[in-house]
């Protein structure tokens, strides 16, 4: 079956995971496996003046109590330590782990460890804490982190950094072009705002979960719904002083991941395991999730947006900067190359702080630096629009970049598909249909550069004739269907006789990490050479057969045949059974590939809010939504649509209402799904999904990312929708509704 021919396929796990036959991490039982819990800080910043134990150590079925200065070959004091040591650095961070025989003996006990502070004032504002004045919230040597960066397709470089950096900055993207001033003085309109996202949680139905068990042999079994299971090996390894042979990571089926579960529990689990010797399980409370777990930052931009009157952008200044908590942050950089190339914009300068507060520290969540930059550059974009009286998607299009169009760090963009999902969107009823009373339309635009990793694939025929497929990249969103159709295609059978395994550390070929949008378009190469490498082995063996050449034979319904002669065929389990005979003189048929993208296919979408608004109550209704994503090829459609759906409705949850809200002693007000409010199904209408495809030139059979994309633009979307049914510019998302009851004028 070709994948030209695509009406789709199941998911090759979806039978038992809604069955309920799939095994989660959580449902691992082990002999003698002991249980963890977390004692969590509830200062902001204190220094640590005593951990008492006694007590839990005391309690019934407790197995051991372990502190920071239990640990071994760890730094004194840092954020990003297994367990705090000397001092705490955010409301949430774990300073002592209570292991016992049972889940419910280790709550208790934890409640028992009595910890004294010495508290001192936390730094929660980011403004704040760029002042001279303001206390250093963490080592004046921490800086952002271009390794954690990358594991996400992003990057935490600028062209430019100054010597010398505001108070608690750990990093500055600083990216510029032409005259700034001089271009917006010829201006003949320009914008200029304030605009915020609010940090986000991912929310995950999973919470972070991991199972770690030492070995006889000194070395350790992890088990974790990672997405990114040879980074846990590699550092788990390092903590440990381990070779990386000793410890196998067994990737478990992921309970939605969106960037956060690369690596979290692990190390500590493995510290641990190794000290009693004994197997372990950590699972977080949702409780413990909302104040420990990763979130993705929160972010302020200050713009100047200038044009010509007849649409034509001429420069932008940004300052901007996130808010990383206790951590050095690494989004920025990845931020100003969106700003100042997503449209021909001649003249910027964009500058942007990574700003470390005294809050739990934050990492990826879909499409990390994307959704923050858009959300501003987009309702900035329908504030020109609406200025100049030009159609929003219009003013998009004049203005866009094109293939062979500068990025902002100053290369070309490859092929793109800016101008076709700009068009698209503007033939969609959602958009062009006639307005009723209190309605109206907002529209932004997103894009995401797409990661890439070496990746390579093995591949086998089995005795049944089925082609088995093994990778080292776990399948979050269904990848591991889409990897099995490309497989089908490139051997040459049907896709239900293709099976992709994801194998441990210790047996699978290295893979990406499932992250920044890249498996398919990573490691598809690798298994499109693989299964074509297995397919001329078989072939090899039917060539002496049915004594014909390799080219004039064709595989067809589970049989080698030679082209033309029907009749003059044989089975594929026939030629794997010759290749497997005792004393047999065919080689088994066992093949792998390997792949190394070397450039990227920048993905394009855009998407549509319809809104209808009540002016005596400042309340708003999605009545339409539509979101245009250019995907390369679909490999598998109705997967794509899924992905697109999902990420539409987390970008949709950002501007209805999700949100990390702090006080000023730096504990968390959100810190459960009654506070933390994420979109309800009455909120969300039937999205219209439109899928643009133009092939890349080197993803497999022409695809490109799927994942990010759709989690970018639907904020500023929905949120220039209500600007303009309310006639208040709304530039904080989430939406106050608040604003637009009380708020008059734009």
């Amino acid at each position: 079956m070709s994948v030209s021919a695509r009406t789709g396929r199941r998911r090759q796990e979806g039978a038992e995971k809604v069955s309920g036959a799939t095994r989660f991490t959580a449902d691992l039982e082990l002999p003698g496996l002991l249980h963890v819990h977390l004692v969590l800080a509830h200062a902001a910043s204190a220094r640590i003046r005593r951990i008492d134990t006694t007590a839990a150590r005391a309690a019934a079925d407790v197995v051991g109590v372990l502190t920071g200065a239990d640990l071994p070959n760890l730094e004194t004091a840092a954020p990003e330590l297994p367990l705090a040591r000397e001092r705490v650095f955010y409301a949430g961070q774990p300073i002592a782990a209570v292991v016992a025989k049972t889940e419910a003996a280790a709550v208790d006990a934890a409640m028992l460890v009595e910890v004294d502070f010495d508290e001192a004032s936390p730094v929660i504002d980011p403004i704040a804490a760029m002042r001279d004045e303001s206390p250093a919230v963490l080592e004046e040597n921490e800086s952002a982190s271009e390794e954690d960066a990358s594991i996400h397709g992003a990057s935490a470089a600028a062209d430019q950094e100054p010597a010398d950096r505001p108070r608690n900055v750990t990093g500055v993207a600083h990216l510029t072009r032409g005259d700034v001033d001089a271009a917006l003085k010829q201006a003949d309109v320009v914008v200029k705002g304030t605009y915020s996202i609010r940090g986000a949680h991912h929310s995950f139905m999973e919470p972070h979960v991991s199972v770690v068990r030492p070995e006889p042999d000194g070395g350790l079994t992890v088990w974790s719904p990672t997405q990114g299971p040879f980074v846990v090996r590699d550092d788990v390894a390092a903590l440990a002083g381990l070779p990386p042979h000793k410890v196998r990571v067994v990737p478990m089926p992921v309970g939605g991941g969106f960037g956060g579960k690369v690596e979290f529990l692990e190390p500590l689990l493995a510290l641990i395991a190794l000290r009693l010797r004994r197997p372990v399980r950590l699972a977080l409370a949702r409780s413990h999730e909302f104040v420990y777990g990763r979130p993705a930052p929160a972010a302020r931009f200050e713009i100047e947006l200038g044009a010509r009157r007849d649409g034509t952008l001429l420069a932008l200044r940004v300052r901007f900067h996130y808010d990383n908590g206790a951590t050095a942050g690494w989004h920025a950089g990845l931020t100003a190359n969106f700003l100042g190339g997503t449209y021909r914009i001649p003249n910027f300068d964009l500058r942007g702080f990574e700003v470390a507060t005294n809050k739990t520290p934050v990492d990826a969540y879909r499409a990390p630096g994307a959704t923050q930059a858009y959300f501003a550059l987009e309702v900035a974009m329908d504030e020109l629009a609406a200025s100049l009286e030009i159609d929003p998607i219009e003013l998009r299009l004049r203005n866009v970049s094109r293939e062979g169009d500068l990025a902002a760090d100053g290369s070309e963009w490859p092929r793109i598909a800016s101008v076709e999902v700009l068009e698209k969107a503007r033939e969609l009823s959602v958009y062009s249909a006639p307005l009723g009373s209190d309605e109206a339309v907002g529209v932004a635009l997103g894009a995401w550069g797409g990661a890439r990793t070496p990746s390579s694939a093995g591949c086998r025929v089995d005795p049944d004739g089925t082609v088995s497929v093994t990778v080292g990249s776990p399948d979050i969103s269904g990848t591991a269907t889409g990897l099995a159709l490309i497989a089908a295609e490139a051997f040459g059978v049907a896709p239900e006789m293709v099976r992709v395994e994801v194998a441990d550390t210790a047996t699978a070929p290295f893979g990406a990490t499932s992250s920044g949008s890249q498996v398919t378009y990573s490691v598809g190469g690798a298994v499109y050479e693989a299964a074509r490498e297995a397919r001329r082995q078989l072939l090899e063996i039917a060539t002496e057969e049915l004594e014909a050449a390799p080219e004039d034979l064709d595989i067809v319904d589970g049989k080698v045949t030679v082209k033309g002669a029907p009749n003059r065929a044989v089975e594929i389990t026939q030629l794997v059974k010759l290749s497997t005979d005792f004393m047999g003189r065919y080689k088994p048929i066992q093949a792998s590939g390997r792949s190394a993208v070397q450039a990227a296919s920048p993905m394009f979408t855009v998407h549509v809010a319809r809104v209808r608004f009540d002016r005596e109550t400042g309340a708003f209704q999605l009545i339409g939504y539509a979101a245009i994503q250019d995907v390369g090829r679909a490999i598998n459609p109705p997967e794509v649509e899924g992905q697109i759906h999902g990420g539409a409705v987390q970008a949709l949850g950002r501007a209805l209402g999700e949100e990390l809200v702090y006080d000023a002693d730096g504990q968390l007000r959100t810190a459960s799904f009654l506070d933390y409010e994420l979109p309800a199904a009455d909120q969300i209408p039937n999205i219209d999904v439109q899928l643009v495809e133009v092939p890349s030139p080197v993803g497999p059979l022409g695809a490109k990312g799927v994942g990010e994309p759709p989690a970018i633009p639907g904020t500023a979307a929905l949120a220039n929708a209500v600007s303009r049914a309310a006639g208040v510019r709304i530039r904080e998302a989430p939406i106050n509704r608040s604003q637009l009851v009380t708020a008059d004028g734009r």
